[in-house]
């Protein structure tokens, strides 16, 4: 029997071939198993080099037997390391094979959903229940219109005609403030008198000419003395 019959069985033995899980299980003891088997050829393979490194000089019979086991164990180790990397590569693809059977699985299983959730549905009754919607929309719209819509007295005005009252009511404003500007500063200058001045007033002039004249003769005497 082959190592992978050993491994998974024979037909005649199971019945059936095991499923990707059960192979995959099987693969991972095996590897687990060829890894032990490997630490104990590597502690072999140290000790039969201690042996013949001790005996190389005083006991060469004895070197030599422990080097040829060392051999041995070394293709030994060579195997296990080859058998370990297509263990390995058959348990990755089995892994990605049992993926993918997972995964083809899913899509049938969503596949049939799609079926049934679509099985009551059919185009032309979407396309009808489209056309009802828009039309609800439709009418609701109108409906909001008419109960948006001015009723009694503001739906008799015209708002062209309350716009131009508005500019004519702008217009008298206005108007009226240019009617009522302030009088300009030259308006609010004194009057000038008109005719002879009052007895006053001729009194003061009369005073402030003989006040004048005074002075001009005290200046003149003192200019005749100084000369």
């Amino acid at each position: 029997m082959s190592f992978f019959g050993k491994v998974f069985g024979s037909k005649s033995n199971s019945g059936k071939a095991p499923s990707p899980q059960e192979a995959i299980q099987k693969l991972l003891e095996i590897e687990d198993l060829l890894r032990k088997r490997q630490d104990v050829l590597e502690k072999k393979i140290d000790d039969e080099l201690k042996v013949a490194k001790a005996n190389g000089v005083k006991n060469k019979r004895l070197a030599l037997q422990a080097l040829k086991r060392k051999k041995r164990y070394e293709q030994q180790l060579n195997q296990i390391d080859g058998t370990l990397t297509t263990l390995e590569y058959q348990r990755e693809s089995l892994e990605n094979a049992n993926t993918n059977t997972e995964v083809l699985k899913t899509m049938g299983l969503a596949a049939k959903a799609f079926k049934s959730a679509h099985l009551e549905l059919d185009v032309d009754k979407v396309q009808d229940l489209k056309d009802d919607i828009a039309e609800q929309q439709e009418l609701a719209n109108e409906i909001s219109n008419v109960i948006s819509s001015p009723i009694g007295l503001d739906a008799q005005l015209d708002e062209e005609e309350l716009l131009k009252e508005l500019e004519e009511l702008e217009q008298e404003t206005l108007d009226d403030q240019l009617l009522n500007i302030p009088p300009a500063a030259t308006d609010q200058l004194p009057k000038v008198p008109i005719g002879e001045p009052s007895l006053d007033q001729r009194g003061t002039s009369k005073a402030s000419t003989s006040k004048v004249s005074a002075e001009e003769a005290e200046l003149n005497e003192l200019m005749n003395w100084a000369s």
